[in-house]
C-alpha cells in the first residue's frame, strides 16, 4: 500500500510539472513571435523561408535542430561566416540583435516550433545563459 501511494504521488507530481510546462511554452512562443516580427522578419521573412543563398531559412531547418547551441549563440551574439542549412551554403553576417537572454529564449522557442520545426525540448533561460562567446 505504501508503494502504491508513493507511486501515485510521483505520477501526480510529474503530471503537474508536464501540464505546467505547456502554458509556459505557449507563452514563450507568443512572446517570441512578437520578437521575431520586430528583429528577424526582415531577413528571414514572415514564413521563415529566408532569402536563397543570402539569409538561411528557419523553416524546416536542419541546422536549428541539429545545432541548437550554435543557433542560440547566433541569436544571442550574432554570427558571421559559413554555415550549411538544408544542404545550401550561406556565408553572411548576422549582426548582434541586442536581445536580453529572456528574449533569446522566447524567439528560439518560437522558431523551433514554427514552419515545420518541432522541438521536444523547450529552450530555457539557464540554457541561454550558459552560452558564451
Amino acid at each position: 500500500m505504501k508503494h502504491l501511494v508513493s507511486f501515485y504521488l510521483t505520477v501526480v507530481v510529474c503530471l503537474g510539472l508536464y501540464l505546467r510546462q505547456e502554458p509556459d511554452l505557449r507563452g514563450s512562443i507568443e512572446r517570441g513571435s512578437e520578437i521575431y516580427a520586430d528583429f528577424c522578419v526582415t531577413c528571414h521573412k514572415e514564413n521563415g523561408e529566408g532569402v536563397p543563398y543570402t539569409f538561411p531559412p528557419l523553416a524546416n531547418s536542419d541546422y536549428l535542430l541539429q545545432k541548437r547551441a550554435e543557433s542560440i549563440k547566433g541569436v544571442k551574439y550574432g554570427r558571421q561566416g559559413e554555415l550549411i542549412v538544408n544542404g545550401v551554403t550561406y556565408n553572411n553576417t548576422m549582426a548582434p540583435l541586442g536581445l536580453e537572454d529572456e528574449e533569446v529564449v522566447d524567439v528560439m522557442n518560437y522558431i523551433l516550433n514554427s514552419w515545420g520545426n518541432s522541438s521536444d525540448k523547450m529552450v530555457t533561460l539557464e540554457e541561454v545563459k550558459s552560452i558564451t562567446k
